[in-house]
């Protein structure tokens, strides 16, 4: 009988530090996604978090193409009857920067237990500081 072995991820845990600022918001949420399952290793397992964290900056500085920033439109609802509230990109940006990104990466992981352990891997700021610089990210540049 074959046994497979999987070791411990959590002694292999990096930061990657991105810088938002300037970058289209569905090419830098894929590539997001993607590091955050961990794709972007040699010991990729599709079932395990490998432990790779993301810290964002500068994420009221994204940008999309076209028109999407009138036209995009966020919904959320409060579970009440006609209680559907509607926004445009631009002004969910104004007031959350961060609701957007965050949206667009969660959309792209696996749905469950596994993808929602994946998501608090996530630490998105608004500006350009954060409270993780302890961690020695390693600042990565994204297309």
């Amino acid at each position: 009988m074959n046994k497979t072995h999987v070791s411990s991820f959590t002694k292999n845990s990096k930061w990657y530090l991105i810088d938002a600022q300037g970058k289209t918001l569905g090419r830098l949420s894929t590539q997001i996604a993607y590091i955050l399952r961990g794709k972007n290793r040699v010991d990729y397992s599709p079932g395990c978090n490998l432990c790779e964290y993301i810290i964002l900056i500068n994420t009221k500085k994204i940008q999309v193409t076209g028109s999407k920033k009138d036209h995009k439109l966020y919904y959320r609802h409060s579970g009440r009857p006609g209680g559907l509230k509607t926004e445009t990109f631009a002004e969910l940006q104004h007031r959350l920067p961060n609701r957007v990104i965050e949206q667009s990466v969660k959309k792209m992981l696996p749905k469950g237990p596994l993808g929602r352990q994946l998501f608090k891997n996530l630490k998105a700021y608004p500006d350009a500081h954060h409270p993780h610089a302890a961690q020695r990210p390693t600042t990565i540049e994204l297309n």
